[in-house]
């Protein structure tokens, strides 16, 4: 079988297969890209890519049923949270294209002494190389190619190998934009081809999403080779229960920021810490609502993907920890289910757990909830409930994650920065932030 194929995770059939890049196909995809950033990239206006970018959108949304169909075959993803991603992704290539020219303009700085004048240009990086997972295939290219293209970087793209129709639909898109030649280039290369490509001197810098074991090996070869590295890996974002006054509304959030995706996304609620008067009421609501989410429940991205999960569920049973499921597991389909009783000796206490798996704590105090939700490898996103406003001012300041989300779930925006600390990466994608990571800030100095 092939490195790239769709495997319809609901029933392990495989519907297609697409082959490997050859090295000659990567040799040629680095040269088309190292040409164009040499060309396109420096004959345009921010104002000219962006017109192009601005089309991109417009295709998303005028081919959004096709395009949710097919990540709908490859990861299992509802259709309707298919089309929604397909929106947001619109929505993301739309907004750079808005905003491109303002937050890319020349940025005067006041000298000190008052001789001459002094700016910062934002030029582009050059050829840039995106490696992106398999949970949301539109959205995380657009948050990376969006903004690159606007500055007139070109892009590599390598996407997962359980993605590569919609990997091809995107690449379509871009050409019917109007795109030239090399300045989006889609590779299905293989892991030793994506090292080779990091190391080229013509690729500039590297953004991946995707697992810590990912991120570090980029990262090592990207650090040998002196390139700009993004990177935005796993999380086990905490649910910092305090207080509330109305318990089953803040219950149906909690669901929601666990099950979203089918419980497959970085920066899903995983572990949820509730204030000990509140935590009985909250463990007992919450698990119905869990187990009861299942009936509407997809598979996971593959069969693979729920053996993971079922060895670190089991694990965790093992060493102490209880749980409450909604049933027993069919190959990728998972069923949804509540961890309680997991203590620090516990290996899941420290993991990830990527599929509709909660785990509760309990906290006696404010102070033991900030610890609890801190205790982790991960820093990625984070939600604070309480019905106290300095309160919630106070523990968002004291959580170690890159996002703190208060009394609200799944408030995520195109002109919101994304990306974490410690073991969940580093850099930001989105809002004026995202546009930032790839270009040459250039100090152009004049005496008058």
């Amino acid at each position: 079988m092939s490195l790239y194929a769709v495997t319809d995770p609901a029933t392990g059939k495989v519907v297609q297969e697409f082959p490997t890049a050859t090295d000659a196909e990567i040799e040629a995809a680095l040269a088309a890209t190292a040409t164009a950033s040499k060309g396109w990239a420096r004959t345009t206006t921010v104002a000219e890519r962006a017109a192009l970018v601005k089309r991109v959108a417009e295709l998303h949304e005028e081919r959004k049923d096709e395009l949710a169909e097919i990540i709908v075959r490859e990861m299992g993803k509802p259709l309707e949270d298919a089309v929604g991603e397909v929106e947001f992704a619109g929505a993301i290539y739309a907004y750079y294209a808005d905003n491109a020219e303002k937050i890319l303009a020349d940025e005067p700085v006041e000298l000190l002494d008052g001789d001459g004048s002094a700016v910062i240009r934002r030029s582009p990086y050059g050829v840039l190389l995106g490696i992106m997972p398999w949970n949301f295939p539109y959205y995380q290219v657009a948050r990376f190619a969006g903004p690159n293209l606007c500055i007139g970087n070109t892009i590599l793209l390598k996407h997962a190998p359980q993605c590569p129709e919609s990997a091809a639909a995107i690449q379509q898109i871009f050409d019917d934009a109007g795109f030239p030649q090399g300045a989006y280039v889609n590779v299905y290369a293989s892991n030793d081809q994506v090292a080779t490509i990091i190391a080229d001197p013509r690729v500039a810098g590297v953004s991946l999403t995707g697992s810590e074991r990912a991120g570090a090996a980029v990262a090592e070869i990207a650090g040998r080779n002196l390139k700009k590295v993004v990177l935005e890996l796993g999380g086990s974002d905490p649910f910092v229960l305090l207080s509330t006054d109305d318990l089953d509304a803040t219950v149906e959030a909690a669901v929601n920021a666990r099950l979203d995706n089918t419980g497959q996304s970085c920066n899903a609620a995983k572990r949820f810490v509730v204030a000990e008067d509140l935590y009985e009421p909250f463990v007992e609501k919450f698990t119905a609502a869990i187990k009861a989410g299942a009936e509407g429940i997809t598979p996971l991205s593959s069969v693979a993907a729920a053996d993971r999960l079922q060895t670190q569920v089991d694990a965790a049973v093992e060493q102490g920890a209880r749980l409450e499921s909604a049933g027993e597991r069919n190959g990728a389909f998972f069923p949804t289910g509540v961890l309680t009783d997991v203590t620090p000796e516990n290996d899941v206490y420290h993991q990830e757990l990527f599929g509709p798996i909660a785990m509760v704590f309990k906290a006696s105090s404010e102070e033991e909830a900030v610890r609890i939700a801190n205790d982790t490898p991960f820093g990625l996103g984070s939600y604070v409930f309480t019905t106290d406003p300095e309160q919630a001012e106070r523990v968002a300041d004291q959580i170690e994650a890159g996002m703190v989300f208060v009394n609200g779930v799944l408030l995520d925006g195109v002109e919101l920065p994304f990306g974490g600390i410690k073991r969940s990466g580093f850099g930001r994608e989105l809002g004026r932030y995202g546009m930032d990571e790839f270009v040459n800030k250039k100090l152009i100095r004049t005496l008058s």
